[in-house]
């Protein structure tokens, strides 16, 4: 019984770490469509956003099967919850490249960017499909400490974020509302893929010492977005 328990775990985490890939893929797919208005890269994004819904949900019952048919107590608990809750981390995070490629798409044939700011997306695009491949390694790895770094590279998202305000506040803004709204959605859709991508280490922390790091243990960090 205790094999079948570790074979479905471990089918649990190539799963998790196989949905952590294809959200970074997708935010990858969703920069360059947005940075070259090409709907063709949006339109792709957007139909294989199936394979992470489809995984999500393979994900979640395998893990409330474990929950119900192996009873795991302590550590083994531990780690099916924090399954459960890392599913829908990354699941947040495929829906937020879904958004980036949806806007791409409704904008085409124009640009949704303003050329001025082009620069900030393309280095928020980077650093989010750096996070999520550094989701997925510390989800195959279950190294803590690698974990723990995630909030570092996090910071310079948070950095860009702050920045871009700075240019949409700026009084020679020339775009109009309609941009601005477009750049303040888009920002905000690249700081939450980071912070969700940050809340996967959290809880590979979790799983593995069965502590939250102090610092990112506040849920205000980490609303239902």
């Amino acid at each position: 019984m205790r094999v079948a328990y570790n074979e479905q775990m471990n089918d649990l985490a190539d799963l998790l770490g196989e949905m952590a890939s294809l959200a970074g893929s997708a935010m990858d797919k969703a920069t360059q469509s947005l940075l070259q208005a090409d709907l063709v890269l949006a339109e792709q994004v957007i139909s294989e956003h199936d394979k992470i819904t489809e995984l999500s949900t393979v994900c979640e019952e395998k893990a409330f099967s474990l929950l119900a048919l192996q009873a795991p107590v302590a550590t083994d608990l531990r780690s099916v919850v924090s399954g459960i809750q890392i599913v829908a981390d990354i699941d947040r995070m495929g829906a937020l490249a879904l958004h980036v490629a949806k806007i791409t798409r409704r904008r085409h044939p124009k640009h949704a960017l303003p050329e001025e700011v082009n620069g900030y997306f393309a280095e928020m695009g980077r650093i989010a499909v750096q996070l999520g491949a550094s989701a997925r390694e510390v989800l195959e790895t279950r190294d803590p400490e690698r974990a723990a770094k995630l909030r570092e590279e996090d910071e310079a998202m948070d950095d860009l974020h702050r920045h871009l305000f700075t240019v949409l506040m700026d009084r020679e803004w020339q775009h109009g509302v309609a941009a601005a709204v477009d750049v303040t959605l888009l920002g905000r859709f690249y700081e939450r893929f980071a912070d969700h991508a940050v809340e996967v280490g959290r809880r590979v922390i979790f799983l593995v010492t069965g502590e939250l790091p102090v610092e990112l243990g506040s849920t205000s960090k980490i609303p239902n977005a």
